[in-house]
């Protein structure tokens, strides 16, 4: 199969995109539904303090506690705790602050970031290269794919974290801890389709009032045990890692954790910008969490018992209940923070190609980018729940967090050679050893979550691995589709040429056939021939292109081009991060000599039937799970917000 071919999208059922599109120039992108530029740099870091640190800046709950539990093998000493301590705050600056908030908040798509955007980016760089340009594209939807595993574990060991603390008000309260964090995330979830706009504003100042908190618990203990600060020597790490030998692995599994949430970093740059999250990093989120991890490291050096949770043990008894009340809270915002980015990764990823069609609902009118998806929100609740229930406790779900990150991290650093090579000319050298040094990093990081596979890794990693399986066979079902609908299709602009308009009624309207392929002659109308022998006075064969940047702006959303016999081919464009409103669009077309009235235009829809051909052999289960999905995706529709009353849809069965 061509690889052009594998990557159209076929919306309607299904428009597709057009990758010789990419290889023509394009003007900069314009209509996103944010405008950071208009808002003052101390709100955006302030906003972005709230929505992109919650991840990372739950890790102080867990952390140093799992770096020291049996399993690791590190003994709880003064001159390992503070190897330890190094380790972490050097992982924090070479991983998070070098690779991510130096290099990686550079390599915007348009000004948009995360696993698709780059993955996009890097398929444009390469675009010459077919074969390159392929392989790049399946590793970066692997990389999406394991997301959705960070997705439900964030929130199960965020909150459980978080609940632990009930333990230390009273023990009696120990076999609450699990049944207190599923009422939380029910909900959490059940909350959803509300939106996030009132709680979003209170996530800055409460996030802020964490960080600080963090921080100033830290203080305290490090003017009891100013020794700890030894562990600012990133010698103490090299040290740390040469004397454990092979059983850095383990430690490194537990490090990981201090790192989770370092690609939101990346992925919401979108909404702020680089600088606001580059000032948030910097100013506040790395000293507050580089303070509070020296705290906790100068608590088990006066008081190694703490280790049952050192997080909490750096308060005094009477402090512990409001640090339990602020650490749920900031729990309930990291896990927000993944749930409405699985909601944008799973839109991005419909209109990318790789998924049917879901509801997405939009939950507010002014911002564009706050959406709801009903079947995302159930299907995560019934994952987390499954996590907290199977695993439950934050220290057994250390086991099954950091895989996909640290292997999500890795993809990340590949990705972004390609784009620093191809798409910014950076010399070969220069290229090349910045993705070696962080590609060993990677490696390191990667090799110590494997070790944790059998405890809990295989989780995310499994889940990453159904849906990519899922989302490759909704890609190649879509184009197989297409390659049959155009073998069996009538050439359109001969149907055009041969029609005796004088034989014909025409009725006074306006049809629109939204169509996957604009050269041949969409069934809808075939059918509304054959059954009603009637032809409209104007009629739009439309196509929807979903580019491989986030946004097409209004000037170049609509190309239109007379075929005679009253009939146009159209095309609308539009980003992956754009709403594809499909009427809105073609209210455009009167400017270019083509008025569509929105009270005298129908849409008729071809509705494809899949049937899986015969004796397809080892892949017709794939064909099977592709029909099962094309029955199953949501409506045409809702999905293009086309106006109910006027869609007429016709069906048709198409063997694959």
């Amino acid at each position: 199969m061509p690889v052009q071919a594998r990557w159209r999208l076929l919306h309607f059922q299904s428009p597709a995109m057009n990758p010789s599109s990419l290889h023509k120039p394009t003007a900069p992108a314009a209509e996103a539904p944010h405008t950071p530029q208009r808002q003052g740099l101390a709100a955006l870091t302030l906003a972005a303090i709230g929505v992109v640190y919650g991840d990372i800046g739950t890790s102080p709950l867990y952390t140093i506690k799992e770096i020291f539990a049996p399993h690791t093998g590190v003994p709880l000493d003064a001159a390992h705790l503070v190897g330890a301590l190094s380790s972490v705050l050097w992982a924090l600056m070479l991983v998070v602050t070098l690779k991510y908030v130096v290099l990686i908040l550079r390599a915007d798509n348009h000004g948009e970031g995360g696993g698709l955007a780059l993955t996009a980016l890097a398929a444009q760089a390469v675009r010459d290269r077919p074969a390159l340009r392929h392989v790049l594209l399946l590793l970066g939807v692997f990389g999406a794919t394991l997301f959705y595993g960070d997705s439900i574990i964030t929130p199960a060991i965020s909150v459980l974290g978080a609940m632990e603390g009930l333990e230390l008000v009273t023990p009696t309260l120990k076999p609450y801890v699990v049944p207190a964090s599923l009422l939380i995330l029910l909900a959490l979830f059940a909350v959803q389709r509300r939106g996030t706009a009132f709680v979003g504003r209170f996530f800055g100042p409460v996030i802020v009032l964490w960080f600080l908190t963090l921080a100033a618990a830290g203080v305290v203990h490090i003017a009891r045990q100013p020794a700890i600060l030894a562990a600012l020597n990133p010698l103490q790490a090299w040290h740390f890692g040469v004397e454990r030998g092979w059983g850095l692995f383990a430690a490194v599994g537990a490090i990981v954790l201090a790192l989770t949430g370092a690609e939101a970093l990346y992925a919401d740059m979108g909404h702020f910008g680089r600088k606001p999250i580059q000032w948030a990093w910097t100013g506040l989120v790395l000293p507050s969490l580089a303070l509070n991890y020296l705290g906790q490291g100068a608590l088990l050096m006066a008081d190694p018992s703490a280790i049952e949770n050192p997080f909490y043990r750096l308060f005094p008894e009477a402090w512990v209940l409001p640090a339990l009340v602020l650490a749920t809270l900031a729990a309930i915002i990291a896990s927000q923070a993944v749930i409405s980015g699985a909601y944008s990764m799973t839109r991005q990823a419909i209109q990318l190609g790789f998924l049917p069609r879901m509801t997405v609902r939009f939950t507010s009118a002014r911002e564009m980018g706050q959406i709801y998806m009903p079947a995302v929100n159930w299907a995560l609740l019934a994952g987390v729940v499954l996590a907290v229930l199977v695993f439950g406790s934050s220290s057994a779900l250390a086991g099954a967090y950091g895989i996909a990150v640290t292997l999500t991290m890795m993809i990340t650093t590949v990705l972004t050679f390609f784009v620093v090579r191809h798409g910014w000319r950076l010399p070969a050298p220069v290229a090349l050893a910045a993705t070696l040094f962080f590609l060993a990093v990677d490696v390191v990081l990667v090799a110590g979550c494997a070790v944790k596979f059998w405890d809990g890794g295989w989780f995310p990693l499994g889940l990453g691995l159904l849906l990519f399986g899922v989302m490759s066979t909704w890609a190649r079902g879509r184009a197989r589709l297409l390659q049959s609908i155009r073998r069996d299709g009538l050439a359109l602009q001969d149907f055009v040429d041969g029609l005796d308009p004088r034989g014909l009624h025409r009725a006074e309207r306006t049809a629109v056939y939204p169509v996957a392929d604009p050269s041949t002659v969409p069934q809808a109308l075939l059918h509304n021939l054959k059954h009603n022998q009637v032809l409209h006075e104007r009629n739009v064969i439309l196509t929807v292109v979903f580019h491989e940047r986030p946004w097409v702006a209004m000037g170049q959303r609509l190309q239109i081009e007379p075929l005679g016999h009253g009939f146009w081919r159209a095309t609308l464009n539009f980003g992956f991060m754009n709403t594809p409103d499909v009427p809105r669009a073609l209210a455009l077309a009167e400017a270019q000599g083509l008025p569509i009235p929105v009270f005298e235009t129908s849409y008729f829809l071809s509705r494809e039937t899949v049937v899986p051909a015969a004796g397809a052999g080892r892949q017709r289960w794939r064909d099977q799970l592709f029909a099962a999905m094309s029955r199953n995706a949501s409506g045409v529709v809702e999905f293009f917000r086309l106006p109910g009353n006027a869609v007429v849809e016709l069906g048709t069965r198409v063997q694959i």
